[in-house]
């Protein structure tokens, strides 16, 4: 095909998902949903017909298009509502996963029969909430909870990946390597968080001691800074065996949080590219499905996801925000709010890549919950918070000032 007809065809797809978010702020549907959706009618089974199966080539994307993403969401998060819930969003990033995968793995195993090795990499790959998806909801709702909630959810998403990614990563390694010591999967998960921690803490403050003091000569120079430090704390933490979508995330909150010179123009730069990178990152991944292959996971799609939603993850949320300042109402609240999005439909490009024989399944079994998991919970989760009562005034102010 002609290099202008990829060109064309890119064009039209960025400006379709464009209007889509007009769309999805007038009806409340997800906008990853229809970026999705347009992926799928892009391909091969869709009008559009491109034939796209490069799950590598994914993986890829998704990982550069999640660096942007969750800096981004750094750069808006205010360090100084996120201090007060520092200790619940670490236990509900780190615990809550593995408790949520564990409530799934055990009824999907032993009451669903499946497979061990769906059961196993479903649930730990389906475990950790997604930052994009939830930062998504969060804008198209134009839901207003209490800051401190609203922190806390946000934290919880952009900061449990890597635990999510130790998980499959050592689901991974279980199924292809068995000889693997239990030491060195612990041991590789302390290295990844601390070394994550530790290199976005440092790296972050170098960067944002740069940006005080060297005075670029043009305000354009400044974004291009940006994505430059977002590259570098990313790799140079990965290629030290830490987790370099944490260190991005925690230098974004550094960063975000002080005051230099055209702060405000890097954060709308940030913005539009993190819109650039959900976008592109969701149309790959609707390219990537076949949607006639769906069909067949429908059952157990469903059943996974009415396990997940109404089994693993509150349980997970309860016992991670036992004795907390948290309500039993806010709790249920954030129960709700543990979205799935493009971060598990990434991980389950790994067993694609790892050649494992049910990967196919696998990987149609999580974009199917997925797809489930944003539409109901996302569309829901508004009446949700007003029938808890945990909108804001103002917020309510507005809604009946506009019934009137």
């Amino acid at each position: 095909m002609n290099i202008d007809i990829y060109i064309a065809v890119t064009g039209f797809l960025l400006l379709l998902c464009v209007f889509a978010n007009k769309l999805s702020d007038r009806f409340g549907i997800p906008s990853l949903l229809l970026f999705l959706a347009l992926g799928m009618m892009a391909g091969i089974d869709g009008p559009g017909g491109i034939n796209f199966q490069d799950s590598r080539l994914t993986n890829y994307i998704g990982t550069i298009a999640l660096m942007f993403i969750l800096f981004n969401g750094g750069l808006l998060t205010n360090w100084n509502s996120v201090r007060n819930e520092l200790f619940r969003g670490t236990l509900l990033a780190t615990v809550g996963v593995f408790l949520t995968a564990l409530f799934l793995f055990l009824p999907a195993y032993y009451l669903l029969r499946l497979p061990l090795e769906i059961s196993l990499l479903l649930s730990v790959i389906v475990s950790s909430t997604d930052a994009p998806a939830v930062f998504a909801a969060m804008r198209t709702s134009k839901i207003r909870i209490s800051p401190k909630l609203k922190s806390l959810l946000e934290f919880e998403s952009a900061s449990n990946d890597p635990m999510a990614v130790f998980l499959s990563m050592a689901a991974l390694a279980y199924l292809t390597q068995p000889e693997m010591q239990v030491g060195e999967l612990g041991s590789f998960f302390v290295r990844q968080m601390s070394v994550g921690i530790i290199f976005g803490m440092a790296l972050g403050r170098i960067a944002v001691h740069i940006l005080q003091k060297s005075h670029l000569p043009y305000p354009g120079l400044y974004p291009v800074y940006g994505i430059s430090i977002v590259f570098l704390i990313y790799s140079l933490t990965q290629l030290s065996g830490g987790s370099g979508i944490l260190a991005v995330y925690i230098s974004g909150i550094i960063i975000g949080n002080n005051v230099f010179m055209f702060r405000r123009h890097l954060i709308r730069f940030c913005d539009s590219l993190a819109w650039i990178m959900q976008i592109g990152m969701f149309l790959i991944l609707g390219l990537l499905v076949n949607p006639h292959e769906l069909i067949a996971v429908v059952p157990v799609g469903v059943a996974c996801t009415m396990l997940l939603m109404f089994i693993a993850r509150p349980f997970a949320v309860f016992i991670c925000l036992f004795k907390s300042n948290f309500t039993y109402s806010e709790q249920t609240l954030i129960s709700w709010a543990g979205f799935k999005g493009a971060v598990p439909i990434i991980l389950a490009t790994y067993p694609l890549m790892a050649k494992i024989p049910d990967a196919p399944y696998i990987f149609n079994l999580i974009f199917f919950l997925v797809i489930i998991s944003v539409l109901f919970q996302g569309k829901t989760l508004p009446a949700l918070a007003r029938r808890l009562h945990l909108e804001t005034p103002s917020r309510r102010r507005h809604q009946n000032a506009k019934n009137t």
